[in-house]
C-alpha cells in the first residue's frame, strides 16, 4: 500500500514566533514533530533550536525510510544524525537538560497490511477506516487532559490567566525543572539529539485496509478534538476530509480568540503551533 497525501496545514502559534512544528510526507511514509518550547536562549544558529529539531528530524527521518530503512532503524539513524549535527552546530554544549532541543512525534510508515507507527510526547495519529472505525494511537488526550488540569490548578492557586505563566520570569523554573526529566529517569523521551532515545519509542502495528484515512496532527491541533470539545476523533477526521484543514484551522484560531487568557479552556499558551496531515492508503 502507499499514501496518497489529501492535505496539509502548519501553523505558527504565533505569527511573530518561528513554527515549531513540522511534516513530512511521501508514498512511503509521513511525520509530524512539534518542537518543546524553548527555555533558554538558542544554543544553536537561528531563532530556535525547537524548530531546528522538528524540521531536521522530519527531513532525516523521510531520507533514511526512502533509503529502505526498516521505521526502528530510520528513527536511529535520524536521531544519531541530529545529536551529531547538534554537537557540530551548538554553541556550548547544554548545562542542563531543559537546553537539549526535543520534540513529539508521530511516524507513520505503510506495511503491505496496514501500518508501523512510532511516537514520543503528545503528536497523534487518527485511523478512520472504510467501515467507520476509527482508532486512536498515541497518549496525546491524556496528556492534554493533564496539562488542562494543571493550567486550571494554576488559575485557581493564583488568580492568573494561566497563558501568564510562560512569560512570567518566576515560573520559568517550574517548566525547566520538568523538562529536566525528559530522556531520564521517571521522564519521558522525546525526539532530540541522542540516538539512545530510538530504544524509548512508543511502536504500535495497526490495521489499515486501503481506503483508510490517517491523520497525523500536533496536539496545537488535536485540542480542537480534546480541549476545545468541538469534535471526537471520528468527527475531526470526517471534519478534516469535508471541510478542509485550512477550515478547521480557521475554526481553532476562533476558539482561542474567543478565550484569550485560557480562562474558559486553561492552557498555558494563547495558541500553539498546530499541525495536521491527512492521508489516504490506497
Amino acid at each position: 500500500m502507499a499514501f496518497a497525501l489529501l492535505d496539509s496545514l502548519s501553523l505558527p502559534g504565533d505569527p511573530s514566533k518561528p513554527n515549531e512544528d513540522a511534516f513530512a510526507a511521501e508514498a512511503c511514509a509521513a511525520v509530524v514533530l512539534d518542537g518543546a518550547t524553548p527555555l533558554n536562549p538558542p544554543l544553536l544558529p537561528g531563532k530556535s533550536d525547537a524548530a531546528w529539531i522538528a524540521a531536521f528530524g522530519a527531513r532525516r527521518l523521510m531520507a533514511h525510510l526512502k533509503d529502505g530503512d526498516r521505521p526502528r532503524a530510520a528513527l536511529h539513524h535520524a536521531l544519531a544524525d541530529a545529536e551529531h549535527s547538534f554537537a557540530g552546530l551548538r554553541r556550548r554544549p547544554p548545562r542542563e537538560g531543559f537546553e537539549m532541543p526535543c520534540a513529539s512525534m508521530m511516524l507513520a510508515v505503510e506495511r503491505v497490511d496496514g501500518l508501523d507507527l512510532l511516537w514520543y510526547g503528545d503528536c497523534t495519529a487518527l485511523l478512520l477506516r472504510p467501515d467507520g472505525a476509527c482508532a486512536v494511537f498515541g497518549e496525546a488526550f491524556d496528556k492534554r487532559a493533564a496539562e488542562a488540569g494543571e493550567a486550571a490548578r494554576f488559575l485557581k492557586e493564583t488568580g492568573l490567566a494561566p497563558v501568564e505563566a510562560l512569560v512570567r520570569a518566576e515560573y520559568l523554573p517550574l517548566f525547566r525543572t520538568a523538562r529536566n526529566k525528559v530522556n531520564g529517569p521517571g521522564g519521558s523521551w522525546l525526539f532530540s539529539p541522542v540516538a539512545a532515545a530510538s530504544e524509548h519509542v512508543s511502536r504500535a502495528r495497526a490495521d489499515a485496509p486501503p481506503g483508510t484515512l490517517v491523520l497525523l496532527c500536533t496536539d496545537g491541533f488535536l485540542v480542537l478534538a480534546g480541549d476545545y470539545g468541538a469534535y471526537g476523533p471520528k468527527t475531526l477526521v470526517e471534519a478534516a476530509a469535508e471541510k478542509g484543514l485550512i477550515r478547521l484551522g480557521e475554526e481553532l484560531r476562533d476558539v482561542e480568540e474567543s478565550d484569550p487568557e485560557g480562562r474558559r479552556h486553561p492552557r498555558f499558551k494563547k495558541s500553539d503551533d498546530a499541525t495536521a496531515v491527512l492521508l489516504r492508503l490506497s
